[in-house]
């Protein structure tokens, strides 16, 4: 059997459940180039201040860093270059169609390897949460944390 080189690969952006409110959920693929995907695997990118937007009618992802890859000699890569998502046209239309209301935006929430070796992205049209709706999240969260601590 073949063993596993690199650990299981599961990126987050855990402020984007605090900060957004969560429309509908998407799956995309990202086009990379060169060392970027031996980076990934290694755990080696961040997604914390990440977002999606469209270009020419292309959905792409700015700020999301992908560290150089170390081994890699001259080739290497550009850390915060803009990446193209990948996405069928219906799923291109039907974002498009809903980040036209104000106050949307698409942002990534979970960056992966799928079972095929290839790099994914979870990404999500959400709305921003006003600062009540913060408060009440950290409301709702101090309250599980105590109902779970009277449980043991």
């Amino acid at each position: 059997m073949a063993e596993k080189k690199y650990k299981e690969i599961n990126i987050r952006n855990k402020k984007a459940s605090f900060e957004y409110e969560f429309i509908e959920r998407m799956e995309a693929g990202i086009q990379l180039v060169g060392t970027e995907i031996k980076s990934i695997r290694l755990g080696q990118a961040s997604i914390k201040e990440g977002y999606c937007g469209f270009k020419k009618g292309e959905l792409f992802i700015y700020n999301m860093d992908i560290s150089p890859y170390e081994q890699a000699s001259f080739s290497n890569h550009d850390p915060k270059r803009v990446r193209k998502l990948l996405l069928n046209k219906q799923e291109l239309d039907k974002l498009k169609k809903k980040k036209k209301d104000v106050g949307l935006t698409i942002i990534p929430l979970k960056l992966y390897i799928s079972k095929n070796g290839y790099a994914k992205l979870s990404i999500a049209l959400a709305k921003g949460k006003k600062l009540y709706d913060k408060r009440e999240s950290l409301k709702e969260k101090d309250h599980q944390r105590q109902m779970d601590r009277k449980l043991k």
